[in-house]
């Protein structure tokens, strides 16, 4: 919410730079916000935190669309000016056109809200003159409420991100594969290289200063010593055991405020730093410490050694979940609690205290106790005969049994409680219903509340349900319940009609001809027993209309109760209720001599009473805690309202806790509760009375506490009733003051006060001169600051009534709804079990006065009920920590954080949480302890990386006070021998590609390169993630599509449902976008029913989704068949043939997608991976080898998520030239799959997971063919060939070259005898039939035994193919004909003559490197790879000259990730 007071500092004349105006933001924020709380905005603005709610409003604004040459703008109902003057004229028609969709992160300015006036938005940069113009003039008639004013921002910029992690992974050497083409203009930056001035004692700033003509020769002298620091040979075994002790015992060895970038520094450059470790010696003591603290984390909390956890205030935080900025999340919301306990007088390790104390979530479902004598149970599953052959043990819950068997246990595990009216239509179905669950005996125990007239003077003759009531009381006491059940007069009614007086006397006389009607029916019955007992305990019960039903205790709601869905509610309420006594029995929660029902009715959901107002798990609250002059306005969200604890209410909220009404003035009380009413009206007066009743009751634990809202403006004349209370309150004891006020409440005293005076009323005991002053001096400003309060705080109209129990809001109350004391009961009882009571006995520990103490657990109570819910804190202490605990102390009496990290100094997570700690260190004051969780006897180098954290606590400024660029991950001192691969690991959501870089990044061997390796990523996509659902089948509705758009381009991307989890993945950018179902079979078969996560509400027509913050966004989507389309198949043979994905990038060299969808052409598939600037060489000449050998139109399918930057600016030249169409294809790796660190087995996945979710429906057959591939024959047969019903087909390896027998490793062990018969087949070159892949469910069953299989990291060694070999029984193969695909390694010369496909498969025996193999075996690779060459220098040359004519090109700034020698 935006409001004037934090405008104007946006009002002010420019500042002179940047770095002032970042300045002033944050000197002005800070007259709003705690110290910590600016700190923790500093932070997220470095991290750029905010950057995507800002772009999310440019989209929005883009799809208006804005005005041209308009800087700002605003929007009036759909029509838009960019003048106050046009849009006054605008104002004055808007009333007749419809208001815009408003979203939940939008700015509006404070003021009126009605829904009858117009809405305004404003699109505009804050701080520019235009900005000013407009607000000024929209925030006056906001204020006068004429208008509702949001604020949209309107500011587009790039920036440089940070809040994620790059890896320089070290690359096997076996077989070499780097590409031998120099790259020419070399990145050079000098001054990063100067970054590292101090080498081994020598200062190279200063030496080159002093001989500028040796410059050169200095530079080699610094890499050559920077080489020599960084030894690189291999450990031995032995040296490698202890090194997770070593850099333990180094890190404890340093000063502990350095101790942290030590970890840093050995953690991030290991490679470099592990020889320099073996030579540190491991103190005994220190290991021994470790290993005692490690068997205790692993008997308590599951953490093993090597393992790595962090707890911030004892809330864990998992580290692969959660990024920068879900840790920012975290922080900023343990900022309110932390501050909140220290402005309330609780500090130090207390704080710790109320933190851990187990606040009892809000639960769900409420049940409602069935143990109650006003039921009348028809049967007993434990007593009736009907059941006596049943096994009555517990045990049987967990024997094994078919799926979906109900078992039948002689126990009363499920109940069914009906609350009928018998007059009811509804009555007779639910009635026969529950007659079908006892004839069929279904374990399930059937009772009913029949509501009935409860009038004495009405009989059976008069009233058709007391009729039934005493029929069936008649039935009971002649025979049984049971019979009286079964004998149940429906039988003579139809379906439609209700009960009627004379088809009760019918039935008795048909069926008991000699019973008495009169005896039974007539005004002085024997059979009334009990009649009002089912009225009272249904009107006690709280429960909704009529009919009602409870499975064990809990209601199920007006949809469920539908007779023909009631029957299979019950049966699955049935079969979730049997997993809950499972894990109770498995659990030991429950024994053979226990009472089910009783057990039952024990659980923490179970309440005397059902008020939905009481037990919404919604809850707004009271904040008492801002310290004074911190707030100047009064903000309301769903969740909490905050109220002002500042001079203008301070005193007034302490009169008010501090006045209340205690039964006892020395107890401590749990619960504070507050009246809010008009308490000269009578619905008022009721209301305080029955909590006043309440709190008298010998088992309260409240104080009472009232607050005037009166209907119209306070006088002495129309307040002398709440002035005596008040009086009262302020002058008389406890007891007095209660007796007097109950006295007062009375209606007949009300009735005397307009005759009598009101100290004429007073009750014995009370002192009446103090009394009698007090009332007459009383001030009406009290009144008035109370009526004040009502409105600004509480938001209540005049006169309406509200009720706060320890600073929760339940209200406002309809003027025909009443809180009874039973209300009040329950309002206790739930305030006290979720919290109040743990609240209570920490206080009372406090030694405080009573008065205090209740004040204090009102505030807590209130604060503590605010913050999220999520698992337990964890309380984390170590035994003993001198020698394997890092301590840093926070700063005294000051607000600090309490965080524990477990962590291996030797572990990608040490990568990052190190980092992380430091700048967690620089932004909030915390009490730090590291524990060094080392791995002992380690066989293999336990980091083979660099890496680099980026983050920072603040925004940094350039010396001329210009905003820096942004932070970049730098490497330095990385040693030139080994071959490097760069890695980006951005949080889960983030989609990243490399925009700018001439070296290959994915391989990287600086002995070749002279200068700086600069690359650049951008952030290209955030993903929108969701699982969708058909309502009937509750089955994920595979081959789905869904689309993703805006108003003005409804279909900019789109996806396929995957049967694993419902899965979908879509790419956007922030803003505000529309879901649907694409137009097709998805539209005309399926029907968006629902969805969860979203930003439109659950029922309406277009489903809307705003990305804005770099967090995930996970919806869920239900879906249902149309009526007429039930037995339709999306996965049918009449699959349409039309449409294709535009979500991705699609950059054709033929014929345009309209033309496409018009005429279907007879088009090659073709799918390829690479990586690294050699592959991608190879790539360009397998594409040129297939185009040689065919004249069907070719269209190529490109894995963009690896694709160098070249490469990506290459193709559509290329495909321009040679006549080819192509698309670059990309896809997340889902973060519920099994995720792959190394990115060759990464890639080796995308080969074959995701084949069913990678391609549009459209396209029928694709053909996957390796990099390293020539082809020498037409591939239009291989897709034409038949697969016999197969979804793929491979070709097999070549067994003709027998010198290489021994590399066979299908043909020995577990391949040996997995396979039988079948061969084993190369995963180079394969078709796959992606209508029948997609049929058989293929790419769900490949990833689900990829998830079983890649736990072990021992399996899948080959993952793309022996994934599919590992599958062949399941996912049949269909074996190609060997000449498709020859490869030297495995086939013999003689068959080279005739082969289709040659691969450059690697040779185990000689490791050749590829491209001397490659020159070697094919003759025709070198005059493609020269065609190839020649095409890139014409495309060279064509860029020179058009840079000559044109304006040259700005320099590019050297940003991004940065190797250095």
């Amino acid at each position: 919410m935006i409001c004037g007071a934090l405008i104007c500092i946006f009002s002010f004349a420019p500042p002179e730079s940047v770095r002032s105006y970042y300045n002033l933001i944050v000197r002005k924020a800070s007259q709003f916000l705690s110290g910590l709380q600016v700190s923790l905005l500093k932070l997220a603005l470095s991290l750029r935190a905010y950057s995507p709610a800002v772009h999310a409003f440019q989209q929005i604004a883009s799809d208006e669309p804005p005005p041209e040459a308009c800087s700002a703008f605003v929007s009036v109902h759909g029509q838009h000016a960019c003048s106050t003057k046009e849009m006054k004229k605008l104002l004055k028609a808007a009333a007749g056109r419809p208001k815009p969709y408003l979203y939940k992160n939008d700015h509006k300015y404070p003021g009126a809200n009605g829904t009858d006036l117009p809405v305004v938005i404003l699109y505009a940069e804050i701080g520019t003159k235009k900005f000013n113009t407009f607000h000024k003039v929209l925030s006056e008639r906001a204020e006068e409420g004429k208008l509702v004013y949001v604020l949209r921002h309107f500011v587009a910029q790039s920036m440089l991100l940070s809040g994620y992690g790059v890896e320089l992974a070290i690359k096997s050497t076996e077989y070499k594969a780097v590409d031998d083409t120099q790259v020419k203009g070399m990145c050079y930056d000098a001054q990063l290289e100067d970054d590292t001035d101090e080498v081994q004692g020598f200062l190279f700033e200063k030496l080159k200063e002093s001989h500028p003509e040796l410059r050169e020769q200095l530079g080699e002298l610094k890499r050559h010593l920077l080489e020599s620091t960084n030894d690189m040979a291999p450990l031995k075994v032995w040296e490698l055991q202890d090194l997770s002790f070593q850099a333990a015992a180094r890190i404890m060895s340093v000063p502990k405020f350095d101790a942290l970038k030590l970890m840093r520094d050995l953690s991030q450059n290991f490679p470099s730093r592990a020889r320099s470790l073996t030579r540190v010696a491991v103190n005994q003591d220190m290991r021994k410490e470790i290993e005692e603290s490690q068997k205790r984390l692993s008997e308590t909390m599951g953490i093993h050694p090597g393992d790595a956890s962090l707890f911030i205030n004892g809330i864990h935080i998992d580290l692969d979940l959660h990024n920068p900025f879900s840790i920012l999340d975290v922080i900023r919301g343990e900022a309110k609690l932390l501050e909140g306990l220290h402005n309330l007088g609780i500090r130090g390790t207390s704080m710790s205290k109320f933190l851990r104390l187990p606040v009892t979530t809000v639960e769900d479902t409420y049940a409602l106790d069935i143990r109650h004598s006003a039921i009348m149970w028809i049967n007993d599953i434990e007593r009736d005969s009907t059941y006596r052959d049943w096994p009555s043990s517990l045990q049987e819950l967990i024997r094994a049994t078919f799926p979906g068997v109900i078992r039948q246990i002689r126990r009363n595990f499920f109940n069914l409680v009906l609350f009928l009216d018998p007059v009811q239509e509804d009555s007779i179905e639910l009635v026969k219903l529950a007659e079908l669950f006892y004839k069929h005996r279904i374990p399930l125990r059937i009772g009913f509340v029949f509501v009935v007239n409860t009038d004495d003077k009405v009989d059976g003759y008069e009233d058709a349900g007391v009729a039934f009531f005493r029929v069936l009381n008649y039935i009971a006491e002649e025979y049984d319940m049971t019979q009286a059940f079964l004998s149940m007069m429906y039988n003579r009614v139809d379906v439609g009609d209700s009960l009627s007086v004379h088809a009760v006397t019918a039935y008795l006389k048909k069926k008991f001809p000699k019973a008495n009607a009169d005896r039974i029916l007539g005004e002085d019955s024997e059979y009334d027993d009990k009649r009002k007992a089912g009225g009272v305990f249904y009107r006690k019960s709280g429960l909704g209309a009529l009919p009602v039903a409870l499975f064990n205790g809990v209601p199920l709601s007006s949809e469920e109760m539908d007779p023909d869905e009631l029957e299979t509610i019950l049966l699955q309420r049935i079969m979730d209720t049997t997993n809950f006594f499972q894990r109770a029995v498995f659990m030991g929660q429950i024994s053979e001599g226990m009472d089910v029902v009783d057990f039952l009715m024990d659980q923490a959901n179970v309440v005397p009473r059902i008020n939905p107002v009481v037990l919404s798990p919604d809850r707004r609250y009271l904040d008492f805690t801002a310290s004074p002059g911190n707030n100047e306005s009064a903000n309301i969200t769903s969740h909490k309202l905050y109220l002002l604890y500042d001079s203008k209410w301070k005193g007034f909220c302490q009169s008010i806790w501090g006045n209340c009404f205690p039964a006892e003035e020395e107890m401590v009380y749990g619960v504070t509760i507050w009246i809010i009413a008009d308490i000269e009206k009578a619905p008022g007066r009721q209301m305080l009375l029955n909590a006043l009743k309440h709190m008298k009751s010998s088992s309260s634990s409240s104080r009472v506490g009232v607050i005037n809202n009166p209907s119209s403006e306070p006088t002495e004349d129309n307040s002398s009733l709440y002035r005596a209370i008040w009086a009262s309150i302020l002058t008389q004891t406890a007891k007095n003051t209660l007796d007097f006020t109950l006295k007062l409440l009375k209606e007949e005293t009300v009735q005397l006060l307009t005759r009598a005076d009101v100290t004429d009323l007073a009750v014995g005991g009370m002192d009446q001169d103090a009394f009698e002053k007090k009332f007459n001096t009383l001030e009406m400003n009290f009144l008035h600051s109370q009526q004040r309060f009502c409105q600004e705080v509480m938001k209540l109209k005049a006169g309406q009534r509200a009720v706060v129990s320890n600073g929760r809001i339940l209200g406002p109350f309809a003027e025909e709804g009443e809180f009874s004391i039973d209300d009040f009961h329950l309002l206790e009882k739930i305030t006290l079990s979720t919290s109040a009571e743990k609240i209570k006995t920490k206080v009372k520990q406090m030694n405080l006065t009573p008065k205090k103490a209740c004040d204090l657990i009102m505030k807590v109570d209130a604060l503590l009920s605010t913050a999220p819910k999520g698992e337990a804190r964890k309380d984390i202490r170590f035994m003993k920590d001198k020698h394997s605990v890092l301590h840093l102390a926070p700063r005294e009496d000051e607000v600090f954080y309490d965080v524990v990290a477990v962590v291996d100094p030797l572990t990608r997570e040490a990568q990052k949480l190190a980092p992380l700690l430091i700048v967690l260190g620089q932004v909030v004051n915390m009490r730090l302890q590291v524990f060094m969780n080392c791995r002992a006897k380690l066989s293999e180098m336990p980091l083979k990386s660099f890496y680099r954290f980026v983050m920072q606590a603040e925004v940094s400024f350039l010396g001329n006070d210009t905003m820096s660029p942004g932070p970049v991950a730098r490497f330095t001192e990385i040693p030139e021998s080994p071959l490097l691969t760069l890695n980006m690991i951005t949080p889960e959501s983030w989609m990243v590609e490399a925009v700018r870089s001439r070296h290959d990044i994915d391989n990287i061997h600086l002995q070749e390169v002279s200068g700086v390796v600069n690359a650049e990523y951008e952030l290209e996509y955030l993903l929108l993630e969701g699982h969708c659902f058909d309502l009937s089948t509750g089955q994920p509705p595979r081959g789905l599509q869904f689309t993703l758009g805006m108003k003005q381009n409804p279909l900019m991307q789109d996806t396929i449902v995957m049967a694993n989890l419902g899965y979908f993945q879509l790419k956007a950018n922030p803003g505000a976008w529309i879901l649907r179902l694409r137009k097709g079979r998805s539209e005309d078969i399926y029907q968006i029913q629902a969805h969860d996560g979203t930003d439109s509400p659950a029922d309406a027509g277009d489903v809307i989704v705003v990305l804005n913050s770099f967090h995930s966004k996970i919806i869920k989507v239900r879906v249902q068949k149309k009526p007429d389309k039930l037995n339709e198949d999306l996965l049918s043979e009449t699959t349409e043939s039309k449409g294709l994905w535009d979500s991705i990038t699609s950059l054709t060299g033929g014929s345009s997608v309209e033309e496409a969808e018009k005429k279907k052409e007879d088009v090659l598939n073709i799918f390829s991976v690479a990586s690294g600037h050699l592959y991608e060489r190879f790539l360009r000449i397998m594409m040129l080898s297939v185009l040689q050998h065919t004249k069907t139109p070719v269209k190529f399918w490109f894995l963009k998520n690896y694709l160098s930057p070249s490469f990506k600016e290459f193709i559509p030249y290329m495909a321009e030239a040679y006549g080819f169409q192509y698309e670059l294809v990309q896809y997340k790796w889902p973060r519920w799959l099994h995720q792959q660190t190394e990115k060759q087995r990464i890639i080796w996945g995308y080969k074959i997971l995701f084949l069913d979710v990678l391609f549009p429906l459209a396209v029928d057959k694709i053909i996957f063919v390796d990099a390293d591939q020539i082809v020498r024959a037409d591939l239009k047969e291989l897709r034409d060939l038949d697969l016999e019903g197969a979804p793929y087909g491979y070709t097999p390896f070549c067994d003709s070259r027998r010198e290489m027998e021994g590399y066979r490793f299908w043909k020995m062990g577990y391949w040996a005898s997995h396979l039988g018969h079948r061969k084993y087949h190369i995963s180079a070159l394969y078709v796959v039939d992606l209508k029948k892949f997609r049929k058989i469910a293929a790419g769900d069953r490949l990833r689900g035994q990829y998830q079983a299989l890649s736990q072990d990291p021992n399996s899948l060694s080959n993952l793309d193919q022996d994934l599919p070999n590992n599958m062949i029984h399941q996912v049949a193969i269909k074996s190609l004909p060997q000449e498709w695909l020859w490869c030297e390694t495995w086939c013999d010369d003689a068959s080279k003559p005739t082969a289709k496909t040659i691969d450059l498969c690697n040779n185990p025996k000689t490791k050749e490197p590829k491209l001397s193999a490659a020159v070697r075996i094919v003759p025709e690779w070198s005059s493609y790879d020269n065609e190839i060459k020649q095409l890139l220098k014409r495309v060279q040359n064509q860029k020179v000259d058009a840079s000559r004519t044109g304006p040259s090109p700005s320099p590019t700034p050297s940003t991004g990730e940065c190797v250095h020698k």
